[in-house]
This record gives structure tokens, sequence and C-alpha cells, in this order.
């Protein structure tokens, strides 16, 4: 009865929009640092688009990473970054729990609705738009990169920026990803990694080089606050 209750879509959207506001306290009582971001930002300056990939464990941390650009450089504030999502009804709630920062959910993963959500993503960075997509996501295995990053970038010609995230105060999930979960009033570190470019008939041979940049942007920002990586597990089927 309880888990009937609580997948009702009129209890999602509260619970949505608390997680939206909970991410929203972190991110004002947070002090966050937002490092190697210039070579991004330079090609944000100058109009083109960029494919911002971090593992999906992160998710709740990169609200802060447009609050920092646009500090760093004002026309971040016209943007509107694009997320792939899940379909998935758990797809939808993180959706919704996240749209209240300004950005655009495309839904679609590699099991169900991919190519249409390509579609999408490929239109928004014609149109000038960032996109941010977790690699490993929706259901991993944990920080395993599926092709689909580097298919983008070698379709569209726009550059992947690895982006790692941490803070000193977190909670570790037991979700298959080991999600961190920030807490107020933490010391927030977001690293980007140097744009990689993929060429049109190289996504397979740039995937290493994309899942190596994640993990050492997500190493710099764990070695900056203090955070120990948990064992591994196991990994589990997409």
């Amino acid at each position: 009865m309880m888990r009937k209750l609580i997948r009702h879509p009129a209890v999602q959207g509260g619970l949505a929009r608390i997680v939206g506001l909970y991410l929203s306290l972190v991110m004002r009582s947070t002090r966050w640092q937002l490092l190697g971001a210039e070579p991004a930002l330079a090609l944000v300056a100058q109009g083109q688009p960029l494919i911002l990939a971090f593992w999906h464990e992160r998710l709740p941390l990169m609200p802060a990473l447009f609050h920092l650009a646009t500090a760093r450089l004002p026309m971040v504030a016209g943007l509107r970054p694009q997320v792939l999502v899940s379909q998935h009804r758990d797809g939808r709630f993180i959706g919704a729990a996240v749209a209240r920062f300004g950005v655009q959910m495309v839904y679609g993963s590699s099991r169900r609705g991919g190519a249409q959500a390509l579609v999408g993503l490929l239109r928004g960075l014609r149109r000038g738009q960032p996109v941010l997509i977790t690699p490993d996501g929706p259901r991993g295995p944990r920080r395993q990169a599926a092709a689909g990053v580097a298919q983008l970038a070698a379709m569209s010609g726009v550059a992947v920026v690895a982006v790692g995230a941490a803070s000193s105060a977190h909670r570790r999930l037991g979700s298959w990803d080991r999600m961190m979960l920030p807490l107020p009033f933490g010391r927030g570190v977001l690293v980007c990694g140097a744009p990689i470019s993929v060429p049109r008939e190289g996504a397979e041979a740039a995937l290493p080089a994309i899942a190596e940049a994640l993990d050492a942007a997500c190493a710099e920002a764990d070695r900056l606050c203090g955070v120990v990586e948990p064992p591994a597990r196991a990994p589990r089927r997409r």
C-alpha cells in the first residue's frame, strides 16, 4: 500500500519539489569552488555549445555548475542546458526535481527512446545549447561509460568536457551508483577537464579517454574535499 502511494504521480510530484528545494538549499549554503573551467568557458564565449559529461552518482551536485559558470561568464545565464534522463519513473522524478534550475529534459536511454533522444540532443546543440549527460546512467554499471556520449560528440562535432564534483558534507545512498547526496554547509568543488574533440569516425576510440577524464575529474574533486571513494561493488547489467 505504501509503495503504491509513493508511486502515485501527485505524491511523486510533491516529493520532487521537496528534493528540488533541498538541492537549492544545499547549493546556496555550500562554499563552492570551480576549477579548470577556463577552456570550456572560452568556447562558450565564442558561441560554441558543449557536451558536459559527469558520472551519474554526482548528479545532485550539478545544479551548482551553471551558477558558478554564470558568475565567471554572465552570458551563461542565457543558456538552457538540456539533460538526458530516462523515460522510466525514476528519470521523470529526477527531471521534475531539477527543473527549477533552468534545465530542459530530453527523455530517453539506451533501452528506450534512445534514437529520439539523440535527435533531440543534436537539435539542441545546433541551437547552441549545452547538453548534460551521464555516460553510465540511468542504470549502470557504475562508472562504465556507454558509447552514446562519444557518438553524440562525433555526430555533432561538439567537444566533451568531463566534470567531477564532490562535497565535504555528504551521504552515500545505497543505489547502484553509490550516489553522493550533498548536505548543507559543506565545501564543494567542481572540476572541469580539458575539452575533448571526437572525430567523425572516432567515437569508439575516444570513449576510453572520456571515461578516464571523468574519473580524473572526480578524483581531483574528491581529493580537494577529503572524500574517500567507497569500495567497488560488482557491476550491474543495464
